[in-house]
């Protein structure tokens, strides 16, 4: 069954469904902001926690651009799974179709009852060239600034020394032949994580062991793991997420014995100045921030931009209709 399309001007809105994949992937593969984890096979392998409502936009029959997005109630949000996704877009996207794109977002949203958007851009380092053209659009609209996280990147051509804390714990690891390896032991990985969160936070990880394992299956050259060894026992990790431009901290965890070691800094040291130093632009430790940005983790902070990272924002915006 055909699903059935809105027009506005020359645009059709077309809500995504499963004969659409093949596509929606090639989209996300050419676009300039697009990223592996806005391919179904990541977005899906949570789908039954989200009610799945991503949109295709055709300009004159020709995909124009997509965005990942579920329903919550009558609220569409850039969807609820990923951590960003606003509108993806091809590289011949100009301004003036972009408004029409969010016109269009408009008119499904009013036809649907949808009465809210939240709407989170990708963030500029992961663009191939650049792509807000989404974001003077939203300017053009009811919109406001619902969350700002702020996390910590580094800008890999010219990365800067590291501070002294993170350099005596180098010394540490190397003083205790701690050895640096790519793993595929995600499950020693997440227990250490998992007992990391529950110590500091009070929380499980948002991924199981299973399911890490499952993505990185599904996205070998994406999803890898990075450890710590002192004679064969794994003492930290880092899971890295890779896109083209950026390599992101999507899990990082230290054992309470790889702490007193630097089993954490050593992969980071390796990672930065080694890994991925000549083939990405940004390292992206992640956010510092809770409650929706409004609470600054001092703390963690401190130690990423003892790294020599700096400050990239990651927004929330919200679109009443």
């Amino acid at each position: 069954m055909t699903t059935p399309r809105e027009t506005t001007q020359n645009l059709d809105v077309l809500v995504y469904n499963p004969e659409n994949r093949a596509d929606w992937d090639k989209f996300v593969c050419c676009a300039k902001n697009g990223v592996f984890l806005f391919c179904r096979d990541y977005m899906e392998y949570h789908s039954h926690r989200f009610t799945d409502h991503s949109l295709m936009f055709y300009n004159n029959n020709k995909l124009v651009a997509l965005i990942p997005a579920s329903l919550e109630g009558s609220t569409l949000c850039s969807h609820g799974g990923l951590t960003f996704g606003g509108i993806i877009s091809a590289y011949d996207m100009k301004t003036p179709l972009m408004l029409q794109i969010f016109d269009a977002l408009s008119a499904h949203c009013h036809n649907q009852s949808i009465t809210e958007v939240v709407y989170k851009p990708t963030p500029y380092i992961y663009h191939s060239i650049p792509a807000q053209e989404d974001l003077y659009a939203l300017f053009s609209y009811n919109t406001y600034l619902a969350a700002r996280n702020v996390s910590s990147a580094i800008y890999l051509p010219h990365a800067k020394e590291f501070d002294g804390n993170r350099k005596a714990n180098l010394r540490k690891a190397k003083k205790n032949n701690l050895m640096v390896r790519q793993s595929d032991d995600f499950n020693s990985f997440m227990q250490i994580e998992e007992e990391v969160l529950i110590e500091r936070h009070g929380v499980k990880p948002v991924h199981s062991a299973k399911e890490i394992k499952l993505l990185a299956k599904r996205f070998p050259d994406n999803i890898k793991l990075f450890a710590s060894f002192k004679d064969e026992v794994m003492l930290a990790g880092i899971v890295i997420y890779e896109s083209q431009n950026v390599a992101h901290v999507q899990y990082a965890a230290n054992s309470k014995t790889g702490r007193n070691l630097g089993a954490q800094d050593i992969i980071e040291d390796y990672l930065i100045k080694e890994y991925y130093r000549e083939n990405k632009r940004y390292f992206d430790f992640g956010i510092s921030t809770e409650k929706q940005g409004t609470l600054l983790n001092a703390g963690l902070i401190q130690r990423k931009e003892n790294f020599g990272a700096s400050a990239i924002v990651y927004d929330t915006y919200k679109i009443t209709l």
